[in-house]
């Protein structure tokens, strides 16, 4: 995700603003900019690529009091300078820089700027533009900035500098994360208290469709209706620990929202220097030699590899099978003549899934490891390894560890099609950008999701998830979940097989949470849904845009049918912690379990 810093005080901005950007640098990002003010007016300088590449742009002798940054990932428009944080108006007077997605700019941008000659493919522009264009019909610049916000639909963080008033900050959030840092004859604004917590550690928090008038001195909130809002400062105190969960209640909640930098980070690492997917060459010839792919993994690692399954077997043509570690050991089926075995582990530490790696090897075959640890067990004794690229995860309910999995194996199903000489329809770098967006769209629905698990699991004792094709395996993902962090009992079922025995446990109000994204099977599970309905189920119907009804519960962003499961797993995500919250049970660490599975 995007991140954001400001400042304005008494010192130079500039060097304030490029650590906190480098502070920000975990998000995933493809430019960066930084704009700062002073009575020359506004200095603005971006690039494309790293931060050191901005540095290295910046005219240091500049001396500014003030000024805003922003690390971006390509949402609007490619990465390139033009796109790339601050964005300005028409006149240069408004400067802005914003993290977020605005669903309705198309719209705007017809009705309110047709004649504007655009400098950028951005929905980031338009906001500007507009806030321009009410500041030349006679408003003032708050005005304009917050008659602005009450146009805008989607999630926004905001930060405006007018070249006309340099002693100000203009500041807004709509479900994008944003706080504002206090200080000593200087504020600070950081979309995570990580980015400024080398000059402050008091930062006040702000809440959605609220605005912030910063100056050096003074924090002023008001809400939309111009309102001032009073709110008490807290103190953000992150030791090596804390930091990794920043100022998130749970790290949970903190993994579930870095999915999509996750996925962009993942990109990044996979592809070669021009563009294209990419794997080591041993590896890709490793996958081509094989007759048969042997999947070996536990508990998610497990549901990841029945997705991963679908992914190879579609675009390789290569059969694949996916095996519960704990039972391959010690029951392992005929092999065929050429295996190659993956072994998926977030840790790879996984014990079941070594001593399986153990035998493998004594037999002579070959092994690939995907994990998020680069050293682990089964990443040192394995003959290959692709990294996740996560980053820690702490919480131990995993979650972008999952959707790394996925994203991880699609590459690789992608990238020994194409060297088999398969034709793959589609462009998956472009494809899992979508996905990562559709991710953030997602993780700004926190509400949505909030109220769902409230609705449906606040007091049940029990729930099912149901699904067909690659549904099902999101749905057993889904059931574990909420067993884990929930204690609720929990299954997941292939939507057909409820009649042949478990639908005898519905009862009334059993909440069947049923996922619709594959077009083939849409009737067939919304039939199911019908029958669990007519014995009293309270269903809830999450499905993909353009094949939704009117009895949907939600309706998820359109992503490629293949890659649906890196979404759809992001409601399972967030309803489990909900229900977990409402049930006061410890999230990050429930009871019995372990992050790392040491033991068989």
């Amino acid at each position: 995700m995007c991140g954001i810093v400001g400042y304005i005080g008494n010192n130079d901005s500039k060097e304030i603003l490029l650590k906190g950007l480098e502070k920000l640098e975990y998000r995933g990002y493809d430019s960066a900019g930084i704009a700062v003010i002073n009575s020359n007016g506004v200095h603005i300088f971006k690039e494309k690529g790293r931060i050191a590449d901005l540095r290295n742009a910046v005219d240091h002798s500049v001396k500014a009091n003030a000024g805003i940054g922003h690390t971006r990932w390509a949402t609007h428009g490619p990465p390139s300078k033009g796109n790339a944080h601050p964005h300005q108006g028409s006149a240069a007077r408004l400067t802005l820089v914003h993290n977020g997605v605005i669903e309705n700019y198309d719209r705007l941008k017809r009705e309110y700027l047709p004649n504007v000659e655009l400098n950028s493919e951005t929905d980031t522009e338009i906001i500007v533009q507009l806030m321009e264009l009410f500041v030349n019909e006679g408003l003032n610049t708050e005005e304009a900035f917050r008659k602005t916000l009450t146009l805008l639909h989607g999630s926004y963080a905001l930060a405006l500098i007018d070249e006309q008033n340099v002693d100000t900050i203009l500041v807004a959030k709509n479900k994008s994360p944003l706080l504002v840092g206090l200080g000593d004859g200087f504020n600070v604004v950081a979309s995570d208290a990580m980015a400024m917590i080398q000059v402050t550690n008091q930062y006040v928090e702000l809440m959605d469709e609220e605005m912030v008038i910063v100056t050096k001195n003074e924090v002023t909130i008001k809400n939309l209706a111009g309102a001032v809002v009073s709110r008490e400062p807290y103190t953000a105190e992150l030791d090596a620990g804390d930091i990794e969960k920043g100022t998130y209640p749970h790290y949970m909640l903190k993994e579930i929202d870095e999915q999509p930098l996750v996925i962009r980070k993942i990109i990044q690492s996979y592809q070669d220097g021009e563009g294209a997917l990419e794997m080591d060459s041993d590896i890709v010839a490793t996958m081509q030699e094989a007759d048969r792919i042997y999947i070996i993994a536990a508990g998610t690692s497990y549901h990841a590899g029945l997705v991963g399954k679908q992914f190879i077997e579609k675009l390789t043509k290569i059969p694949v099978e996916v095996h519960i570690s704990s039972e391959f050991g010690y029951n392992m089926p005929l092999l065929s003549e050429k295996p190659l075995f993956i072994f998926i582990s977030q840790s790879g530490e996984t014990a079941d899934s070594r001593q399986v790696l153990v035998q493998v090897k004594e037999m002579g075959y070959k092994a690939l490891t995907i994990t998020n640890v680069s050293g682990s067990t089964l990443s040192r004794e394995a003959d290959y390894t692709l990294l996740l690229h996560a980053g820690p995860e702490i919480a131990v309910a995993s979650t972008k560890a999952y959707t790394a999995q996925l994203a991880v194996l699609a590459i690789l199903a992608e990238v020994t099609a194409r060297g088999i000489g398969h034709e793959v329809d589609f462009d998956l770098v472009q494809e899992l950008g979508i996905v990562a967006s559709a991710m953030e769209t997602l993780c700004d629905d926190k509400e949505e999701f909030e109220s769902i698990a409230h609705e449906y699991l606040t007091v049940t004792r029990n729930a099912f998830f149901i699904g067909r094709g690659i549904d099902f395996y999101v749905g057993l993902e889904g059931a574990l979940k909420l067993k884990e962090i929930s204690y609720i009992q929990a299954e997941g079922f292939a939507g057909g097989e409820l009649k042949h025995g478990t639908i005898a446990l519905i009862e009334e109000g059993t909440p069947v949470i049923a996922l619709a994204t594959q077009e083939f099977v849409n009737l067939s599970i919304r039939g199911n849904v019908k029958e669990v309905a007519a014995r009293g189920a309270n269903p809830c119907i999450i499905s993909m845009s353009g094949l939704e009804t009117d009895e949907d519960r939600f309706v998820l962003p359109e992503v490629n049918s293949l890659l649906t499961p890196l979404i759809s797993v992001i409601p399972m995500q967030l309803i489990s912690y909900y229900a977990a919250l409402h049930r006061n049970c410890d999230v990050d660490k429930p009871r019995n379990l372990a992050k790392s599975v040491t033991v068989e």
